[in-house]
């Protein structure tokens, strides 16, 4: 069968996948080696050294281009070092225009590490797309794109953004960690690169932290596998195969994140100690028909703000949860709260945060796939 034509259903079970060739293992082998023997130097079977390529990792890689409908991708031993293989295409002088409602990480990045070998960092709006092409120069390497953004959940046309990457012959990357592939495809969208945290959606379970980069391009692909292999931030055959083994249930974790997520957005808006929640499905959220259009569900990602609260209240409430975890991260099974200005996006001045909406009262949720009536119940007695 042509693996293009499968549906995401059969493609993240069966997608870049061949059972192992030396036993016929339908999930393929922990190749926990760093090296491989050569009959004479050079002549070997595909693989000479494990940070150069990895049976494993190869199997992750593939599995990673078939759900993001493209032809190349790469697995990094976190998300932040795939941001960092992307930034290396550019020199000193080259400009990057950027969200500003983004992860705090990847801020930290832009600012702290690579400002320092001159590249030049613009952080806009970009919820109007119309704002973006004034931001635009002669030195603009890269637009970078969160959607839905962290914590915010701001929508950002992919589509409206392609249109001027195209015109203007620049990169477009899109961090596609929050949606994930099952509801949202950028390369289809005309995206040059999709990045993933994949230690949140795509592994699914709390246990492996990875990165992961899919381009079209070979020109492209080719200066990236150049990057992860001389840089050297690959992930290793352990994390690849946990990794691929939570792909292979992202379709069914992803609907109930999605159904759970749903129910939880619509309980909070209708509370009454909640000031404002943020979630794309609220027909009233900015850019929610974008939303519809580029996305197939909504995702399980919330944030929200209680009524006249402060830090201290938030914090009050977060740690009052029970059944949600108060940690780092996103995307696995188990729903976790988050405090962005204290945790996630410390390292945003809090002049900048705030800007974006990012308030010491506002608190994220990741919508687990637990039990919808006892999430309810436990954001009910911390609420109260």
């Amino acid at each position: 069968m042509n693996e293009k034509k499968l549906n995401f259903n059969s493609k993240v079970i069966h997608g870049g996948q061949n059972p192992d060739k030396a036993y016929g293992a339908v999930m393929p082998p922990i190749y926990q080696t760093s090296t491989y023997a050569q009959n004479t130097p050079g002549d070997h079977l595909g693989y000479a050294y494990s940070r150069s390529g990895n049976p494993t990792r190869s199997a992750l890689e593939n599995s990673l281009a078939s759900i993001e409908n493209g032809n190349y991708g790469m697995a990094f031993g976190s998300g932040m070092a795939a941001i960092d293989a992307i930034l290396k295409l550019l020199s000193p002088g080259d400009e990057v225009v950027s969200t500003s409602d983004l992860y705090g990480g990847s801020y930290r990045l832009f600012k702290k590490v690579f400002e320092n070998y001159g590249i030049v960092f613009q952080f806009i709006e970009m919820e109007d797309v119309d704002n973006i092409e004034k931001y635009i120069s002669n030195k603009t390497k890269l637009l970078w794109v969160e959607t839905p953004t962290n914590p915010m959940m701001s929508i950002i046309d992919i589509k409206g953004v392609v249109a001027i990457s195209k015109k203007h012959n620049i990169l477009l990357a899109v961090d596609n960690t929050f949606a994930s592939p099952y509801l949202q495809q950028p390369l289809d969208l005309g995206a040059d690169i999709v990045m993933h945290s994949a230690t949140k959606y795509l592994s699914g379970h709390s246990d492996v932290v990875l990165g992961a980069l899919i381009v079209n391009d070979k020109e492209l692909a080719d200066k990236l596998y150049f990057i992860q292999n001389a840089s050297g931030a690959i992930c290793g055959p352990m994390d690849s195969f946990l990794a691929l083994r939570g792909i292979k249930t992202l379709h069914v974790r992803m609907q109930r994140h999605c159904e759970n997520g749903e129910k939880i957005a619509n309980y909070l808006n209708a509370h009454s100690k909640i000031e404002k929640v943020y979630w794309p499905g609220f027909v009233a959220h900015p850019n929610h028909q974008i939303a519809k259009e580029q996305m197939s569900g909504f995702g399980g990602m919330i944030s929200f703000v209680p009524k006249g609260s402060s830090y201290k209240d938030a914090i009050k409430i977060v740690e009052s949860l029970k059944l949600f975890t108060l940690a780092e991260s996103l995307g696995g099974v188990e729903s976790l709260v988050g405090h962005p200005a204290s945790m996630t996006h410390a390292s945003i001045p809090k002049e900048e945060r705030e800007k974006v909406g990012v308030v010491d009262s506002l608190i994220r949720l990741s919508v687990g796939i637990e039990d919808i009536d006892d999430l309810i119940s436990d954001l009910e007695q911390a609420l109260n």
